[in-house]
């Protein structure tokens, strides 16, 4: 089987095409004006490498930054937002948080929908499913005329405790259906049936707002497949991590959030498996972006609510917050691609701003006058100008040197490398920071855990990120440079269900729960057999709970079965086992609550072979010898440039040295020492720790 995994990222496209002979990979830039075309261009170009024709693909895996870019670019559909009257302004008034405490200033997020837009109807539901207020069939018509008469592109139907009881808004549904067959119209008693309304509106408006635009671009891929005689099935990777048809991704396109990461997130684990690697950070470096990921037990950490588009210097609380199982990473911008700016107080700042590929870098001449990190990294020795992307793309030291001197060094009075090493360093520090609130967060001590590096950036930066955070020992598995897209095929056929079902765990009903999760159960097996229909599926179960008076949920794994009264025990020390493993302790006297329940249907996947470990090795040829600026020293060094492949099974080099390979370059600092481990994967050890 020929199977074709592609990730379309802020700078490139990568392709990764598993066939019969292995794997051929890909890189080609991203087209933002056709990003279809980049796709073909790119299966073509892996195709030929196979020796295997377009009409041999038998499976497309795609994940799409597609659904982020238009609510960050608030480029969606004229949208209609209808909910029970006096709850129009819950996204506007958002949650009693402040995520800048002291700004006297601060200006709150736009909500995606103008009030204008926001309509109402004079119905309620309770919190248990009871009618409080029927809804009018003449209120209905009513609501339909208006809807019409403001010619909306979709409408976004979120009423109040309709997670509980859904009919109003199925009734309302109807209608507009008849009246408009071709409107596209969300629920969210089925996009996020869930409790909290700010999340759960916010969810089914994101929905309806790229819905649209979604469908139409997935409408057009498959079409310029069939065109180029790909008449493959094409499936999507959804952001908790695994695959679903092209039709769920049309009609539930909110789940696409954070698909081009989750395969960075599943390429890891796999890797961390095959390593026997319990506690590993995923680091994952592109052009425009950083994302940082907890692996452990060889499966990447998730959750049921993530924000997008955060406005005011990426702080939480200052995006909208969605309700859609997700993989949790940290997510800045800090790319290859990512710009280096002076401040107000004359420090040197990278990102979030990104020259992408269009014009990229500076050094890439395709226009670009600012200086980013990849013109830092090609000043400081760690690129070479004649070799990037296996010589496709030459680079110009001299416009690298002429933006970082004009923007940067003439402005801070210094000399051009040292600005170029202040980018460097700054950007580093800023993807350590990161890394080191994501495991606080998490309670977890980052020094021990392993990071497994990959993305076109990542390996360049990662001994370096490694020195800050105290980490031993890195991984740079084969194909780093695309490992989204191979991690695309590494996914499982999976469904999140949810489903809000208010319980104090004193007064268990083990009947209603029971009755909930088959009905969960029912809902993710008919995606997942949509998509495989014979796969052999296992099921995973997460309940929401807190303690009474808690504004806030955590998740806790509980095994699928069929419930009964007296299992309200086990829950319990479930419960507080995962609270202690956050917060050190738990609390006595405290009343406990269910909120929501998740409940997974996945495809089972292969067992990983496990790799051939070497902690040590001997010495691989070098093709030359060449500089670089070791950050830890404080100097440039001479450094052995090795070819990846040079690196087999059992061959090592000593730091500082250049590894290279056509997607990516790895950078063994002075301080590491690498060695080729049986799967082709890199081991980066400190020497100190040998």
């Amino acid at each position: 089987m020929n199977r074709v995994g592609v990730d379309i990222g802020g700078t490139f496209t990568d392709v990764a095409l598993a066939h019969a002979g292995g794997l051929s990979t890909c890189k080609v830039l991203t087209n933002y004006t056709h990003p279809e075309q980049a796709i073909l261009d790119g299966m073509a170009k892996a195709a030929q490498q196979a020796g295997v024709s377009l009409n041999q693909i038998s499976q497309v895996i795609h994940g799409t930054t597609l659904v982020t870019n238009a609510l960050i670019e608030r480029r969606g559909a004229k949208l209609a937002f209808i909910t029970t009257e006096g709850f129009r302004d819950v996204i506007e008034m958002r949650s009693e948080n402040r995520f800048e405490q002291y700004d006297l200033n601060l200006s709150l997020p736009k909500p995606m929908v103008p009030r204008e837009d926001r309509l109402t109807l004079n119905e309620r539901m309770g919190p248990k499913g009871e009618v409080l207020l029927p809804l009018d069939s003449a209120e209905v018509d009513a609501m339909v005329a208006t809807v019409l008469a403001g010619d909306y592109d979709a409408v976004a139907i979120g009423l109040i405790h309709s997670y509980a009881n859904d009919a109003h808004e199925v009734l309302m549904a109807k209608a507009l259906r008849v009246a408009q067959p071709d409107m596209s119209i969300s629920l969210s008693s089925v996009i996020s049936p869930q409790m909290r309304e700010l999340p759960r509106f916010n969810t089914v408006i994101a929905n309806a707002y790229v819905q649209p635009q979604v469908a139409e671009y997935l409408g057009h891929l498959v079409a310029r497949l069939r065109d180029a005689d790909i008449g493959a099935p094409v499936f999507m990777l959804h952001s908790a991590g695994g695959l679903i048809s092209v039709e769920t991704a049309a009609e539930q396109p909110v789940r696409l959030l954070e698909s081009g990461p989750a395969g960075g997130a599943i390429f890891a684990a796999d890797f961390a498996r095959a390593h026997d690697l319990d506690k590993v950070l995923s680091f994952d470096m592109g052009g425009t972006t950083a994302k940082i990921c907890l692996i452990e037990n060889g499966a990447p950490k998730t959750a049921n609510t993530f924000e997008v588009a955060r406005t005011y210097r990426f702080k939480k609380g200052s995006g909208m917050t969605v309700s859609t199982p997700v993989v949790e990473m940290v997510e800045i911008g800090a790319g290859g691609g990512s710009i280096a700016s002076i401040d107000g107080l004359g420090r040197i700042q990278v990102g979030p701003r990104s020259a992408a590929s269009e014009p990229g870098p500076a050094c890439y001449g395709r226009g670009g006058e600012e200086p980013t990190v990849t013109d830092a990294n090609l000043l400081l020795g760690r690129l070479d100008p004649d070799d990037f992307a296996g010589g496709a793309i030459p680079l110009s030291v001299e416009a690298a040197e002429a933006a970082m001197t004009s923007k940067l060094a003439n402005a801070l009075g210094m000399q051009t490398s040292d600005a170029a090493f202040g980018v460097t360093e700054m950007v580093d520090e800023n993807m350590a920071n990161a890394a080191r609130v994501h495991t606080v967060e998490n309670g977890r001590d980052i020094e021990h855990f392993t990071m497994i590096g990959f993305g076109g950036g990542a390996p360049l930066h990662a001994c370096r990120l490694c020195e800050k955070l105290g980490i031993k020992e890195l991984l740079i598995p084969p194909g780093a440079g695309v490992g989204s897209a191979i991690g695309f095929l590494k996914a499982p056929f999976s469904y999140e269900a949810t489903r809000g079902l208010f319980q104090r765990l004193d007064a268990f009903d083990a009947p209603a729960v029971n009755t909930a999760l088959k009905e969960l159960e029912g809902e993710a097996q008919a995606f997942v057999r949509a998509g495989a229909s014979d796969a052999e599926t296992h099921t995973r179960l997460t309940a929401f709970m807190r303690y009474a008076g808690q504004g806030w949920e955590i998740p806790v794994a509980l095994p699928f079965k069929p419930f009964v009264d007296a299992d309200s025990g086990d829950i319990l020390a479930a419960f507080e086992a995962a609270y202690e493993t956050l917060f050190g302790r738990t609390i006595d006297g405290l009343s406990i609550e269910i909120t929501n329940w998740s409940l997974v249907v996945a495809s089972v996947l292969p067992e990983v072979v496990r790799a051939i470990r070497h902690s040590s090795g001997t010495s691989a040829p070098a093709e030359r010898v060449r500089q670089f600026y070791d950050a830890a020293l404080r100097k440039t060094v001479d450094a052995h440039e090795v070819l990846r492949s040079a690196l087999s099974s059992g061959r090592s080099v000593q730091g500082p040295a250049v590894i290279v390979e056509d997607e990516t370059t790895t950078i063994v600092t002075s301080a590491f020492f690498a060695v080729g481990q049986g799967d082709g994967s890199l081991l980066l050890r400190r020497k100190d720790d040998a």
